[in-house]
C-alpha cells in the first residue's frame, strides 16, 4: 500500500482515542476506507506532533450528518490543523461555506496549505482568534455548529449556539465522554465538571433533541427543534 493512501491502524489512533481501545475499536478502524494523500499526511502529522484531531471514524460521521441534512454552512469552533474542516468542506460542496477558527496562527497557516492541496480552500474562511468570541459575533444562522474548544468552555458555547443555528440544524460536540471520566459524577477537576454540566444542560434543553454517540471519545449530536 502506498504512503499517499493508507488505512490508519487502531494503534496509531490510540493517542487520540481517549476511551479504552479494544477489539471493537480494532474492527471499526479496520473497516475504514483509505484516505487521500492530504488526509493521510495530516493523520501522520497529528500522531507525530500530538495534535488533537477527530480522526477518520468520527470524521466520517460528521461528513455523513452534513450530507443527511444537506448542510451548506458550518461553523467550526476549534479547528487546529483543519482535519475535520476538510471533511466538512467536502460535505457542503462547491457552493458551501465552512468557518475555520483557531487561536494559533501557526495552526491556521498549516491548515491553509492543506486546504489548498485538498482543493477546498475556496469553501473555507479562516479566522484566527478566540472561537467563542468569533461565534458570538455571528449574525447569521448556520446549518451545523461543531464544538471542539477547550473543555472548560463547553457550557459557554451552549449558551450561544441556539440563536446561531437554524431550525433543523445540528449542534455537534466532540470529547463528551472525556476518557470515561464523566462516569465519575463527583469529579472535581474543572474540565470534567464542565463536560458533565454541558451534557446535563444539553440533554435538558427544550431547544435541542440530543443523542450521545459512544464513538471514540464521545460525540453529542443535538437537533435544533
Amino acid at each position: 500500500m502506498s504512503e499517499s493512501k493508507k488505512k490508519a491502524t487502531p494503534a496509531s489512533w490510540r493517542h487520540y482515542n481517549y476511551t479504552t481501545a479494544g477489539p471493537v475499536d480494532d474492527y471499526l478502524y479496520s473497516l475504514l476506507p483509505e484516505r487521500d494523500e492530504v488526509l493521510a499526511e495530516m493523520e501522520d502529522y497529528a500522531t507525530e506532533h500530538h495534535v488533537p484531531i477527530v480522526g477518520p471514524a468520527v470524521a466520517r460521521v460528521l461528513q455523513q450528518l452534513a450530507c443527511i441534512i444537506n448542510a451548506r454552512t458550518v461553523f467550526e469552533l476549534g479547528s487546529a490543523i483543519g482535519y475535520s474542516t476538510i471533511w466538512w468542506a467536502r460535505a457542503v460542496g462547491e457552493n458551501g461555506r465552512v468557518i475555520y477558527t483557531d487561536s494559533d496562527p501557526k495552526n491556521a497557516e498549516r491548515a491553509r496549505g492543506y486546504f489548498t492541496r485538498a482543493g477546498v480552500g475556496g469553501r473555507i474562511s479562516l479566522h484566527i482568534g478566540d472561537a467563542i468570541e468569533l461565534l458570538s459575533e455571528q449574525k447569521q444562522e448556520y446549518d451545523i455548529i461543531f464544538n471542539d474548544v477547550d473543555k472548560e468552555d463547553y457550557p459557554r458555547v451552549l449558551r450561544l449556539v441556539a440563536a446561531r443555528l437554524r431550525k433543523g440544524g445540528l449542534f455537534i460536540t466532540d470529547n463528551v465522554l472525556w476518557s470515561g471520566r464523566v462516569a465519575n459524577r463527583t469529579a472535581t477537576d474543572g474540565k470534567t465538571k464542565a463536560i458533565l454540566e454541558f451534557n446535563r444542560q444539553l440533554y435538558g434543553s427544550k431547544e435541542f433533541y440530543t443523542t450521545l454517540l459512544p464513538i471514540r471519545d464521545g460525540l453529542t449530536v443535538a437537533l435544533k427543534q
